[in-house]
């Protein structure tokens, strides 16, 4: 009696431990999708401006001039 009372103990304990265990992994798993989610794509610093020639095209403007920074009157 006495040995099946000790290997229903460690019966218990191991399922103890692996419920743990399991539950760790979950909490894991779930961080890891929580970090990997919120990546952001970079672009390059210029993104969203078009060329001053394009930029002419869509207004149809004769000149690329007003839309171009570096060709700016400094008053």
């Amino acid at each position: 009696m006495e040995n099946s009372f000790k290997t229903g103990t460690l019966m218990e304990r191991k399922k103890e431990k692996d419920k743990m265990r399991n539950i760790y992994l979950v909490f894991a798993l779930c961080g890891l999708m929580f970090s990997t989610g919120c990546y952001t794509a970079r672009t390059a610093g210029n993104s969203g401006k078009i060329p001053p020639g394009q930029a002419k095209k869509g207004t149809g403007s004769k000149s690329a001039k007003p839309f171009a920074p570096g060709q700016q009157k400094k008053n």
